[in-house]
């Protein structure tokens, strides 16, 4: 119990894991507070109240991100051309994606500073711009993880590109990674096209109970690479 609240304790004062955190129970109460409004009408009033909570952990992680753009630049520079991948194409795609992400902040920072009366502009065109970055940057992070995965059962068997034989452990514990990176990225792509506007797709179609579902989802995943060393994001 102790060590389980120590480990509690430490994600929460990072900032990676309070958002983790907060997009679990944003997505949560989605959850929860769409299947109670659906299907159980005398108890609405809990149903909109965990819907309330969710939209206030949305805005707030919203917030919050208008800070992460330096981090993200850092990031991207450090990566630059990739030139340390030595798969020409993983570098081209991890490249995109961070440009994709890097784009996403500045148009959701126009669009929350819109809605907040900061800036007169219509916030629409600009939450949309950055759904669709977000989207487009989901793509290309399945496409990246089927990649690796293409590879890594290639590699079986055989020695790493660097020499140094590669274990079944190994390979089993990446390929893994890759498959539950996939399926967050699918996840939270299903919810993207969802906020995209009515018309794409099925966009605007999804109930409220799926969209909390497929964050929920993701998230749980989020959660559980960060625990093991791997890496999930989800916006």
């Amino acid at each position: 119990m102790a060590k389980a609240v120590a480990g509690m304790v430490t994600v929460l004062e990072s900032y990676r894991g309070r958002d983790r955190l907060m997009r679990t129970l944003c997505y949560s109460c989605q959850l929860l507070g769409g299947v109670i409004t659906q299907k159980h009408g005398d108890k609405q009033q809990y149903g909109k109240s965990f819907l309330i909570i969710a939209s206030q952990l949305s805005h707030c992680r919203t917030v919050l991100r208008l800070f992460d753009d330096l981090s993200m630049l850092a990031y991207s520079f450090q990566y630059g051309l990739g030139k340390k991948e030595e798969d020409r194409l993983i570098r081209w795609i991890s490249v995109i994606g961070n440009i994709f992400d890097q784009l996403y902040y500045p148009c959701e920072h126009v669009a929350w500073a819109a809605d907040a009366g900061v800036i007169r502009t219509k916030s629409d065109i600009w939450w949309t711009a950055s759904t669709a970055l977000w989207g487009l940057s989901l793509l290309v992070g399945i496409i990246r993880s089927l990649r690796i995965l293409l590879k890594l059962r290639r590699s079986k068997g055989k020695h790493s590109e660097n020499g140094m034989p590669k274990s079944r452990g190994e390979i089993k514990f990446q390929m893994r990674s890759e498959i539950l990176c996939i399926v967050s990225c699918l996840s939270d792509l299903t919810n993207a096209i969802h906020w995209m506007p009515p018309g794409f797709l099925w966009g605007g179609c999804s109930p409220t109970w799926f969209v909390g579902l497929m964050g929920t989802i993701s998230s749980l995943i989020g959660i559980y690479q960060t625990a093991v060393g791997g890496s999930a994001a989800g916006v």
